[in-house]
């Protein structure tokens, strides 16, 4: 266990301490009041219509023993904080940053960090290597979606008698994960694939690709593991020979590929060619996308040095983040499929090859926006709708601006204009659904996060009552 002082807490961010112990320790840091716990160091977090900066004295009456906080004049008297630290810093993000990179150096350069980063999947391939990673190392692993510059020094805030830790990175921008990889300084980074999430940021797949390469700014030996059946991460693999590139594929040629694929409902089974040596591999979650993700995670267990019957525990054993295919079998007989968190051409593909390959009454699709596509926009939700008619999918409802392109799109390939329904709010799509689904109903919820659609199937499971 590596406790940081107040004396190295000011120094590393240049801060000034108000009041307090120079050798007293930090325990646990939050930036929530509440949710704050006794002992527990409080960092004021100044985002666009708040400021938790202004919250330190409740965060301090609530049991912080430690308060951080941002270029603040304390008029206020402050006697009776007598046994309380606070710190003052000139920028609390910056300071996050910066203890956070302090606090990965105490582990050192051996210590495995897998870092991984890619347009969809992040999340599911972080869950399922963590799980096989854990199977060898004690392993911390980012909690939900805390991959930006306040969640992943978080997550290293939370390293204490770990092994190994496997840490997620998300980007919207150029730059932004050349700053998280310098934070979590990765032993091996993943690349999961690239797409089209962000394109109207980045303007370009080739761009996405360059702002995901980032991830290996922060290592000391650059060791990447790249889907090499995605096109762009399969060409900069031809013509990279610098750096040391494992591979993990299905179609292409590659160090681990599955061989007699076969997807059932709720699982897949592969064989797992693992630079010669054959074994079978059970995922307990359906789709394509998950061997994907099971073949990255042999690729990384093997790489940190974990035998064949440690990576098989981990993949048959590994739970999903909630909201990335959260599948729920409700008491009237219908499946709620709560895929909601986030949403892009590629993961929109994905959820909707799965759920036509499903062997049930009806399939029906509840879709809504994809963002920050820019230009893109129309061109990929209209690209969604020849997905759904190609799928076969029953029915189609959407809600959101430019998902109004996915019914118009699945309309042109032929999809009969009764089975295409547009609500304006989500409040009517949970009506209709109560009143018009039935036994043997497969429903999907697919969105960007920001419509909320994991509001919908989150009612209708309680309101139609889990098995």
């Amino acid at each position: 266990m590596k406790k940081l002082k107040i004396k190295e807490i000011v120094e590393i961010t240049k801060g000034e301490l108000v009041k307090g112990n120079l050798q007293e320790e930090v325990i646990n840091f939050c930036k929530d009041t509440r949710i704050i716990k006794q002992g527990d160091t409080y960092i004021g977090i100044k985002g666009e219509n708040f400021d938790g900066n202004k919250l330190w004295k409740e965060a301090l009456e609530k049991g912080a023993t430690t308060v951080i906080i941002q270029d603040m004049k304390l008029t206020e008297e402050l006697q009776e904080y007598k046994d309380k630290n606070i710190i003052v810093v000139k920028d609390t993000i910056k300071a996050i940053s910066d203890i956070a990179k302090y606090k990965r150096s105490l582990y050192g350069k051996e210590f495995p960090v897998v870092g991984i980063t890619g347009s969809v999947g992040k999340t599911s391939t972080k869950d399922i290597i963590a799980s096989v990673v854990s199977k060898k190392y004690k392993t911390l692993k980012t909690q939900g979606n805390n991959n930006n510059n306040i969640g992943l020094p978080f997550t290293i805030f939370n390293l204490d008698d770990h092994e190994a830790a496997v840490i997620e990175m998300g980007m919207n921008h150029f730059g932004e994960i050349s700053e998280l990889t310098k934070i979590a300084k990765p032993s091996v980074s993943v690349i999961t694939n690239i797409g089209t999430s962000h394109i109207g940021n980045l303007g370009s797949r080739e761009n996405i690709l360059k702002a995901k390469l980032e991830i290996l700014e922060g290592m000391d030996k650059k060791i990447l593991v790249i889907n090499n059946d995605n096109d762009l991460l399969h060409d900069f693999y031809l013509k990279n020979n610098d750096i040391e590139i494992h591979t993990y594929g299905i179609e292409n040629e590659s160090e681990v590929y599955a061989e007699d694929v076969i997807l059932n409902e709720n699982s897949s089974e592969f064989i797992c060619n693992l630079q010669g040596e054959r074994f079978k591999v059970i995922v307990p979650v359906g789709g394509i996308h998950f061997v994907y993700n099971a073949l990255c995670a042999v690729m990384v267990g093997n790489l940190l040095g974990l035998d064949i019957s440690q990576i098989k525990e981990g993949i048959e054993g590994f739970e999903l983040t909630k909201k990335r295919m959260d599948i729920t079998e409700l008491e009237n007989g219908m499946t709620i499929i709560n895929d909601s968190y986030n949403a892009s051409f590629e993961s929109m593909q994905a959820s909707l090859t799965y759920l036509g390959k499903l062997k049930c009454k009806r399939k029906i699709a509840v879709l809504g926006d994809m963002f920050e596509l820019g230009e893109y926009s129309k061109e990929l939700h209209e690209k969604v709708g020849k997905e759904v008619v190609k799928n076969n999918i029953d029915i189609l409802i959407c809600n959101g601006k430019n998902a109004k392109y996915i019914i118009e799109a699945a309309k042109k390939e032929g999809m009969n204009e009764k089975d295409t329904l547009y609500f304006e709010n989500k409040e009517d799509i949970e009506a209709f659904i109560k009143q018009n689904c039935k036994t043997g109903d497969n429903i999907l919820f697919k969105a960007s996060n920001g419509m909320k659609f994991f509001e919908i199937a989150e009612k209708l499971v309680t309101s139609l009552n889990m098995v």
